[in-house]
């Protein structure tokens, strides 16, 4: 029976659309940007090669219309076969340079769209690993998931195809605007009277593309959130057969408010890029009307030939196609401003528990661990967890630590690994301060059982490993046998070879933590901190436990963070904590004579226990 008092659980809050995918920042940050060509510069070869290809492309395409003007005067009204033939000729060239550059640009920025993501995601992992435990008490973990995967693959899209794309169409813009003012000045100007009109519709259009945007994303964030909620709780959702009413919500609510702001953001694109095209088959209009009476000679625009018209009619649909592809890529570049914030912020994470620079190896420890004068509160929260501990243990002896739930036992723990730095005090180990250490050479002294045991996905045999991958098979199989492991894996149905599933999903509650024992005991550890680990075990595991324990225990340094009379009865010595200091010290006996606060929680389990 457990020997802390339980506390009663909040009231689950309402879902609501996450706070963090509401908000969309800037339309443009420069810093942002800046920082986001930090990750490009490497590849800046293939950038520029990229853009040439562009420019080959843009003259080979403006060159195209040009072609058919020469194939339709000087070929087919000048009745010059050799002439059309070698036009025709130039034409299938410019079509196959354009074809190439086009094919090599988007290989090219393929390519380097996947090293940069590769890069950054790399540098996200690298820093995710260092940041300290706070970190992670702070954050979703499909929140994180979400910047890894979701925002870095909107920077994809922005390299692989915005970022070369938008160069090339204004390079576009430029080559057909001064190909048009070449050909004749006058109808230019006729196709240009519409530009105002399209100006005034692309800013409208960018405006209203940005609050949708905004209310997509949040939509889409709700969607997630309550699928990751609803399967990571489905047991829960079933016991209580709220499948029906959970359906229901999230058919009228949830995916019904995605729907309705999908389909208003794709009324918008419905509205501008037909008003585009609209727009464009105005001006082509005009021009065909003004150059077709030009042709018959009613109007005076010089030297006005057909050829000359048709090549102009082509012109001015590829004019209208590169403004058409930048109104297509503001949602892309709000987009990445909104994803590089998310990153960088992520990125930006302080890591609060670092190796001093003067850090030395700490060499083999013997286990004596003192904690002088040791307070802590977390960074975001000014309430002290712990307040002036004082603690010596000495090499050996087993420390269990009781006290009610949030009294600070598991933070007192994490504090000798050096999960968390104290904010006061100093906590010492041989009379090493842990501080002056490299985490590495302190954590590798060290096995961890929490209370809720993680098995990776693999075999057991690997997750026993998990410390040193080079272990043998006679070293992982004495570890599961020294905690009574050994039996059940056998009886498994390929051993120590026996996949054990994403988080441990074939094995029971009890397996998990016996092979979560094993991982720690593989190592070796002159430390041992068990954080409450036998309180998901059945009474028959605990036996087996318990009778391993005591032989492993011996010439180890052992916290024991425990709700089970069995183990904490046992202990050299019982530190009880109250509201994050210690209140009482010794042996059990010594305590239960003491008549305080120990024996109260003594007596209250044992009578939980009894029945009474």
């Amino acid at each position: 029976m457990a020997i802390a008092t339980a506390q009663a659980q909040p009231k689950p809050t309402p879902i609501a659309p996450p706070s963090d995918d509401t908000i969309i920042g800037k339309a443009y940050d420069p810093q942002i940007t800046r920082r986001l060509l930090k990750y490009v510069a490497p590849y800046r070869r293939n950038i520029f090669a990229a853009m040439a290809l562009a420019v080959m492309g843009t003259l080979a395409g403006t060159a195209g219309p040009y072609l058919v003007k020469v194939a339709i005067d000087t070929g087919i009204v000048g009745r010059d076969e050799r002439a059309l033939a070698q036009t025709l000729a130039l034409f299938l060239l410019s079509a196959a340079i354009l074809w190439v550059a086009g094919y090599t640009r988007i290989r090219i920025m393929a390519v380097t769209g996947q090293s940069v993501i590769y890069d950054l995601r790399r540098e996200m992992y690298d820093h995710l690993q260092a940041l300290s435990l706070g970190f992670y008490s702070r954050y979703a973990v499909g929140r994180i998931i979400s910047r890894v995967m979701n925002d870095v693959s909107v920077l994809r899209e922005m390299i692989v195809w915005a970022l070369v794309d938008i160069f090339r169409a204004a390079f576009d813009l430029v080559g057909i605007f001064v190909a048009m003012i070449l050909l004749n000045a006058q109808l230019s100007l006729i196709t240009f009277l519409v530009l105002p009109v399209m100006i005034a519709a692309t800013e409208i259009f960018r405006r209203r593309a940005r609050a949708s945007y905004r209310h997509v994303r949040s939509a889409i964030g709700w969607v997630n959130a309550v699928l990751n909620e609803n399967i990571v709780g489905v047991r829960v959702v079933q016991s209580f057969s709220r499948e029906e009413r959970n359906f229901r919500f999230f058919a009228d609510n949830v995916n019904g408010n995605n729907l309705r702001v999908n389909n208003q953001a794709a009324l918008i694109v419905a509205v501008f890029f037909p008003t585009i095209d609209f727009l464009s088959s105005v001006a082509l209009g005009a021009v065909i009307l003004v150059g077709g009476l030009a042709v018959f000679g009613s109007v005076n625009l010089g030297d006005l030939t057909a050829g000359t018209l048709t090549a102009f009619a082509l012109y001015i649909d590829r004019f209208f196609g590169p403004i058409r592809a930048l109104s297509q890529r503001y949602n892309t570049f709000q987009a990445t401003m909104a994803g590089g914030e998310r990153i960088f912020e992520l990125l930006d994470t302080p890591v609060t528990v670092l190796d001093a620079p003067d850090a030395r190896a700490l060499p083999a420890i013997r286990g004596a661990v003192e904690f002088r004068d040791v307070s802590f509160h977390y960074e975001d929260d000014k309430i002290p967890v712990l307040e002036k501990i004082n603690l010596r243990v000495t090499p050996g002896q087993t420390i269990a630590l009781v006290g009610e739930t949030g009294a600070g036992k598991s933070t007192l723990v994490k504090l000798v690994s050096r999960f968390y730095d104290p904010t006061e005090g100093a906590v010492l180990i041989d009379g090493n301060d842990v501080r002056t250490v490299t985490q590495k050479s302190l954590r590798s002294q060290m096995g961890v059982v929490l209370q809720d045991p993680f098995l990776f996905a693999g075999t057991v045999r690997d997750n026993i490993a998990y410390g040193d991958p080079d272990a043998t098979n006679a070293s992982i199989q004495a570890a599961a046998r020294a905690v009574g492991a050994d039996d059940f894996i056998r009886a498994l149905e390929h051993g120590y070879d026996a996949l054990v599933g994403e988080g441990g999903a074939i094995l029971s509650g009890g397996q998990k933590q016996l092979v979560s024992f094993a991982r720690a005991l593989h190592a070796n550890p002159r430390i041992l901190l068990l954080d409450e680990a036998t309180s998901s075990v059945d009474t028959q595991t605990e036996r087996i436990i318990q009778a391993a324990l005591e032989k492993l225990f011996q010439d180890r340094t052992v916290f024991v963070i425990a709700h089970r009379l069995s183990t904490i009865t046992r202990a050299d010595q019982i530190v009880v904590i109250d509201q994050g200091r210690i209140v009482e010290q010794g042996t059990h006996q010594q305590l239960l004579e003491r008549r305080g606060r120990y024996f109260d929680l003594y007596t209250m389990a044992f009578a939980e226990r009894n029945g009474v």
